[in-house]
């Protein structure tokens, strides 16, 4: 067994490493196995020495957080959590260290985890990005952001945001409406995300002008992109000749980004999805980058992340039932 004993930390520091009823040290603790005990001004450290070296860092990265902002918060000792295995396993490699920050054209924001920060930078870095993860991971709101930062900074000329028109079982000729009252729904969460980083002139600026489109999947048929920053959301739900058609949309100087959750598909039973068979075919070309987040990155409201683990641990119970979709070929 190993220790150490980190001192001189002044009484307001340690509350903040502390956290909100010792928060901040319960993670610690589930997360990396290191047991921490806390006394006056100094905190020890006891358990491998693997663990104790791992906890070591992460208090480093919250001591210093801490004298530059004079805050931290339990998304924040996440990300250095997530950072510090992600880092760890990529140990030896050439990897560069992961981007964390997007800046667009009114707002600036951060990755939450390691898997957030992979997904920017393969984003930036690469022509094609699949990302696959379940809900609450951040995926659309992330490829969205950094499509404005690419239009922000003259990258590219237009943002096209497609999503298959059809979900969760329902056929749009029974529901009401003209057909874009009919796909609206479909398309409310890429608005949702729009809205979020710009304010309502701007975004009905840019889609008044076409700068940005919001579009079911099936009407990009026949279309070629140039100077594009292209997003297909919710693409476990496209079939195989439906993603194909979407890649092969792509123009010069363009880019595209695929997100999904394989485990929600809502194709009938038996159909393989688009995005599965694709990242299958496509994982391993030069110029396509391949993110996979897990419950890990999670950053919505903490009762998701048990949501997700209640289900995960239930699989086996639903065996003979209806599948939800197809896994992943060939991964």
């Amino acid at each position: 067994m190993a220790q150490l004993t980190l001192d001189n930390i002044e009484r307001d520091e340690a509350l903040a490493l502390l956290g909100n009823g010792d928060a901040h040290l319960r993670l610690l603790r589930e997360a990396l196995g290191v047991k921490v005990v806390a006394r006056g001004e100094t905190i020890s450290l006891h358990g491998t020495e693997e663990q104790v070296d791992l906890a070591r860092k992460i208090f480093d990265q919250m001591r210093s957080r801490y004298k530059r902002t004079r805050h931290l918060s339990v998304d924040d000792l996440r990300f250095y959590l997530s950072s510090a295995v992600y880092a760890e396993g990529a140990s030896g490699s050439n990897r560069k260290p992961a981007a964390r920050e997007i800046v667009g054209p009114m707002r600036r924001l951060w990755a939450r985890t390691a898997g957030q920060s992979q997904f920017i930078e393969a984003m930036r870095e690469h022509d094609l990005t699949f990302c696959i993860g379940p809900a609450g991971t951040g995926k659309s709101f992330l490829a969205v952001a950094a499509a404005l930062e690419a239009l922000h900074q003259g990258q590219i000329k237009r943002i096209i945001l497609a999503r298959p028109a059809v979900e969760a079982g329902e056929k749009l000729g029974f529901l009401p409406g003209d057909m874009e009252a009919k796909v609206h729904p479909y398309l409310r969460p890429l608005l949702d995300a729009l809205r979020d980083m710009l304010d309502f002139h701007q975004v009905r600026s840019y889609l008044d002008n076409e700068v940005v489109e919001v579009v079911p999947l099936a009407f990009m048929r026949g279309r070629t992109l140039n100077e594009s920053f292209v997003i297909l959301d919710e693409a476990q739900n496209s079939t195989i000749p439906q993603m194909k058609m979407f890649l092969t949309r792509l123009g010069n100087e363009s880019k595209a980004v695929v997100t999904g959750d394989v485990t929600q598909v809502d194709l009938p039973m038996g159909t393989t999805n688009g995005l599965s068979d694709a990242v299958h075919r496509l994982g391993t070309l030069d110029g396509v980058a391949l993110v996979r987040m897990d419950k890990g990155d999670i950053v919505r409201h903490p009762l998701v992340q048990a949501i997700v683990n209640a289900y995960e641990l239930t699989e086996g119970d639903s065996e003979g039932s209806e599948s939800p979709g197809p896994e992943p070929q060939g991964q």
